[in-house]
């Protein structure tokens, strides 16, 4: 897993020297903020370990990233299946990074295929502003003839 304080310190020498930072980071709103602070680029927080494809393991922590960035916010590691790489863009991330999902699966060409329809279906069900979730049933269907 990637080292807060490490990265902390890494970002602004880089940033220092003049070089464009895209930070790997644990899923931590604090130093996503602080990262940005210093002049990163992006943040990318993990959804879970690297190589795992466990899915997004932290999801309040990945939205409130989202939502608070100025920047790009790219999930990075662990999404394993396209539904995972779907919730990632639902949240609103501005994309995701991925490797061992298509590497490791049996038919990569159709992984990644269906890795990139993912990530269009939940930009675009992002940018169509779905329902509100509710904890109660309420009729929804219009009650009078369309």
């Amino acid at each position: 897993l990637p080292d807060p304080l490490g990265t902390l310190k890494a970002a602004q020498f880089l940033i220092n020297k003049g070089f464009t930072v895209l930070p790997y980071i644990n899923a931590d709103p604090m130093l996503a903020m602080h990262l940005e602070d210093l002049g990163c680029a992006t943040v990318m927080p993990l959804g879970s370990p690297i190589g795992s494809g466990q899915g997004l393991k932290n999801l309040d922590n990945i939205k409130i990233i989202i939502e608070n960035a100025k920047i790009p916010v790219i999930v990075d590691a662990g999404i394993g299946m396209p539904s995972d790489a779907s919730l990632a863009m639902e949240l609103g991330a501005d994309g995701v990074l991925l490797n061992t999902a298509i590497a490791q699966a049996k038919h990569s060409s159709k992984m990644a295929t269906a890795m990139k329809l993912a990530v269009e279906a939940g930009r675009m069900a992002y940018l169509a502003g779905p329902m509100k979730k509710k904890q109660y049933a309420r009729a929804s269907s219009p009650s009078t003839v369309i």
